[in-house]
């Protein structure tokens, strides 16, 4: 099931059809590090092109590699990147008020360790 949002023509930006939810990107971070690199930020205009023009709401779900032992600075890690990737996404025009951020820490999926997950929320 699609979606279709308003495009915005006085920035010639209009993209097709959102999905109704799901995942939209996955960011990928070094070991020990918030910063993003040049894919994650094309990954992310990408995301805020989609996004930008709309009222849907954005899910940004950061994680970290540690042990049992280091779950709280995981936990730390994991926000740094979230708000990384927040403000990365109000740069590229997506209102605050539509992105919400989870800092997870450690997976507890088989997904990769250090990454974030922007998830499409059903409207």
């Amino acid at each position: 099931r699609h979606t279709r949002f308003k495009c915005d023509w006085s920035s010639d930006v209009c993209s097709s059809d959102l999905p109704a939810g799901g995942q939209l990107s996955r960011i990928d971070f070094a070991a020990a590090d918030a910063n993003l690199t040049a894919a994650g930020q094309d990954a992310l205009a990408r995301v805020a092109t989609q996004v930008a023009n709309t009222e849907r709401r954005i899910q940004v779900n950061a994680y970290a590699s540690g042990t049992q032992e280091t779950v709280s600075a995981a936990r730390r890690l994991s926000l740094s990147r979230a708000l990384n990737v927040r403000s990365y996404l109000i740069e590229q025009g997506v209102r605050s008020t539509r992105i919400d951020v989870r800092a997870i820490g450690l997976p507890e999926d088989n997904g990769p360790a250090d990454r974030v997950d922007i998830l499409l929320l059903t409207p």
